[in-house]
């Protein structure tokens, strides 16, 4: 791993500088993430509309480092979250911070409902998590790979490394609609990755595919 080559494409890979708002809570995230002794490393992708994996997950810290590395990049993230979330009166501030409602009770299938919010949007970068707990799992949730698949965008392999204190974006993934195949590339690269608890992501969890 070229550490100065990663650093170096990570400072290349920043966007321009959004909304005066947005700015400063870049100052405040990326500030703690730097005070917290981590650095940003890797090139993220430019595109507009992508599924970004969070990986490994296995702490709510995994949080602050994901704001840190989003701010600095200047990539506008969102998550999913039911859609009760985003109404009442504190409603338009879990939208602001990212929220993208779906309804996991109705009729429409939760894959649709995002492919719909995809379509729809002009930019749209989803953070997904594909453990889908902060357990030592056996298997990845495979979401993130159909949301990918259906909405014709990009994976963009988002890290962490709690031993080395770096994490970042690094490389995208094109689904081909071979998910074993897929994930062979993809257990390639968080192989190296260690977790808060020093879990490695396999390529074993990741074969053993589970909806």
């Amino acid at each position: 791993m070229n550490i100065a080559a990663m650093k170096a494409n990570a400072k290349r890979s920043k966007r321009p500088m959004r909304s005066i708002g947005y700015e400063l809570a870049r100052i405040f995230f990326y500030g703690l993430y730097r005070l917290l002794g981590w650095r940003v490393l890797g090139e993220a992708p430019a595109d507009k509309k992508m599924v970004i994996i969070a990986a490994p997950h296995e702490t709510n810290w995994d949080l602050t480092q994901m704001l840190g590395i989003a701010f600095y990049y200047r990539i506008p993230v969102r998550w999913m979250g039911k859609k009760s979330l985003g109404e009442g009166p504190f409603g338009w501030l879990m939208r602001w911070w990212g929220l993208l409602p779906v309804d996991r009770s109705g009729p429409t299938k939760l894959v649709d409902q995002v492919v719909e919010a995809y379509e729809q949007a002009d930019e749209l970068c989803l953070v997904i998590a594909p453990e889908g707990t902060r357990a030592d799992v056996k298997a990845w949730k495979t979401g993130f790979y159909n949301i990918a698949l259906e909405a014709e965008v990009p994976v963009a392999l988002g890290f962490i490394d709690y031993e080395n204190k770096f994490g970042g974006l690094d490389g995208t993934l094109i689904p081909c609609g071979d998910y074993q195949a897929d994930m062979e590339t993809v257990a390639k690269f968080y192989a190296a990755r260690v977790s808060r608890f020093n879990h490695p992501v396999t390529g074993e969890a990741m074969g053993k595919a589970s909806d």
